[in-house]
């Protein structure tokens, strides 16, 4: 089961609720972005998704700060949602924390689940 904390600066409990209608089997949680990373980093959740205005700011700033850059991706920003590839290619990479902005939630989530959940079987 993977297990998924939603932090960000907007639109935590619309991400939960596509997520959980969407996809079984798997643990989500909403909080706040210092709680939603203290729990990803101490092992709690396996994944951090996060929204803003911006895709990186608000969503992954504190992730950013608590896990490194290396472990975080933004996955679209305002008139650019990142490749399908890309974002497969970072979740292979071990990335753990995920922000985008809301507007995209529902194009990027799908090619993101898809990935972790492949990941997680292996």
């Amino acid at each position: 089961m993977v297990r998924i904390v939603v932090g960000g600066q907007i639109n935590k409990q619309e991400i939960h609720d596509f997520l959980q209608k969407n996809y079984e089997g798997i643990e989500l949680a909403v909080k706040n972005d210092l709680d939603a990373v203290n729990a990803l980093k101490m092992g709690k959740f396996d994944y951090y998704v996060g929204a803003c205005n911006t895709g990186g700011g608000g969503a992954l700033a504190m992730a950013i700060a608590l896990l490194g850059q290396n472990q975080c991706k933004t996955i679209s920003m305002p008139g650019k949602v990142f490749p399908d590839e890309e974002i497969i290619a970072a979740v292979k990479e071990g990335k753990k924390a995920f922000g985008f902005t809301a507007q995209h939630a529902e194009q990027v989530l799908p090619v993101l689940m898809k990935a972790i959940l492949e990941k997680m079987e292996d």
